[in-house]
Formats: C-alpha cells, structure tokens, sequence
C-alpha cells in the first residue's frame, strides 16, 4: 500500500518557557538560539504508524512538508525512520497561510503525486494546536476521515480504525484511500538507525513551488487566510502571598475561610 503523511517542522516542545521570545509587532515566536526545530511530535507518530503498516503490508512511504529550505530536515529524519521519500513545498507566496490554505496546497501536491491508499496526519501540531489541517485536506480530497486514531488495521481494501474520544473509544470501518489523524496513543515513535541516517543524508529533496504544484495564487498566503492574527503576546503572571495570622489555629482558620470568601474564592 502507498501511504503519504504529512509532517510540519516545530520549535521543540521540550524548550523551556523561558527561552521563548515573541516580536508582538510581527505577531512572530523568536527561535532560541542554538535549539533547532524538530518534527512535529504527533507528525512522528504519524509516520511510526506508517512504517507499522507498510511492515506488515509493504508498499511506500511518502513525505510531505511545507516550510522554507530548511524543512528538508524533517523531512530527511523521516527517512531516516524509514519512509522511502519525501518532498518540501516552499514559496515565497505560502507564507501566512493559515489551516485553510495549508490544506489546499497539501492537496494539490497530493493530487500531483496521485496513487495513494492513504494519508496519515499527525492529530494537530505541537505549535498552535489547532488540529485542523487534515480534516479540512479530506475535505477537499473527497476522502473518508477518522480523527484521533489509536490503531489502525488493514483489511484488505479496508481500514479498521480505533477511534480515542473523552470517555472511551469507537470504532470504524472506512474504504480506501481514506485519510487518518493520528493521536499519541499509537505509540512511541521509533528512532532513527545509524544506516537510516546515513542513507537519508545522502538523499537530494525534491522541492516544489507553488508553480510546480499548480496551486492558485488567490488560495494561499496571508491574503487567502480567513482568520487574523490580532495579537501575540506571553500573558504576564502575578503572584501575590498574603499571610493570614490568629492567636490561635482555629482564629487562623476562621480567618482564612473569611479572606477566601471575600477573594469569591469558596
């Protein structure tokens, strides 16, 4: 079975928050210097689930990525995992997408590399956590969509699709080529094998522009986006002590539940 996953470069989510910085007049995050963005962690999963299945059913394993140049790095890691190859989308005129338009030119490289069984998105991207861009790509590709999936089974021309929601679990039954969001439940991500590594540094990326996949100018970037960003901003944090003192425990106490009744806090 041909399977494609979509995967997107982030800052690594394990960063710690104060190494983030934010330009409020670009409305842009500032990557930390010296930490290099990684894949997508839910896009990871994405693509361990790939290799699940392709181990058990052979075919190959496609990646795709919109960014700049650089996304060529996640796109290799996932080589090195063991997908068979991959392609960047890069233009000038993709920047301020948003998930709509993000969509849309997913979609056209997709039709262009045609022959697939399915497509595999991680359930949202560590970044904004939006989760919307592969619902939105089933969409335009007329495909059945399961969101969430735990596990994934192939039958045939089947998929048995295990479904997490907040109380349980569904089941379902979809006909290929059907499109699949992947959650953490799948399981860890495996890494990379030093041969892995090697044969995907020696890899060349194919690189497509908006041109390349016929994408339509008024579909794309920040004209084509149906929402704003109006404000980015680290919201500031205050803590304030206040100590509640009585000659006794018990004044203390009644003292305590008093103040918290006045703060509406019980």
């Amino acid at each position: 079975m041909n399977i494609i996953v979509c995967v997107k470069q982030v800052l690594d989510p394990q960063i710690p928050p104060a190494k983030f910085r934010i330009d409020s007049e670009a409305k842009r995050i500032l990557p930390p210097e010296g930490i290099p963005p990684v894949i997508n962690p839910y896009d990871a999963q994405a693509v361990e689930l790939a290799l699940k299945l392709k181990e058990k059913h052979t075919g190959k394993i496609t990646v795709l990525t919109i960014g700049g140049v650089a996304s060529t790095t996640v796109v290799k890691y996932a080589l090195s995992m063991g997908a068979d190859e991959g392609y960047v989308l890069t233009d000038k005129t993709f920047e301020g997408s948003d998930s709509f338009s993000i969509a849309y030119i997913l979609t056209r490289a997709i039709q262009k590399i045609s022959g697939y069984d399915l497509i595999l998105c991680g359930r949202q991207a560590a970044d904004w956590d939006e989760g919307l861009a592969g619902s939105i790509l089933a969409e335009n590709l007329n495909l059945p969509l399961v969101t969430l999936a735990q596990a994934v089974e192939v039958s045939g021309k089947e998929l048995k699709v295990k479904r997490g929601i907040l109380d349980g679990y569904q089941f379902f039954q979809v006909t290929m080529p059907a499109l699949i969001t992947v959650s953490n439940e799948i399981g860890q991500p495996r890494l990379p094998s030093g041969w892995g590594i090697i044969a995907a540094a020696r890899k060349k990326i194919p690189v497509w522009t908006a041109t390349d996949i016929g994408a339509e100018p008024s579909r794309i970037g920040d004209s084509a986006a149906r929402r704003k960003l109006v404000k980015l901003f680290s919201p500031a944090r205050e803590r304030k002590c206040e100590i509640i003192a009585g000659e006794t425990p018990a004044e203390a106490g009644a003292k305590l539940g008093e103040r918290l009744r006045q703060k509406r806090v019980i």
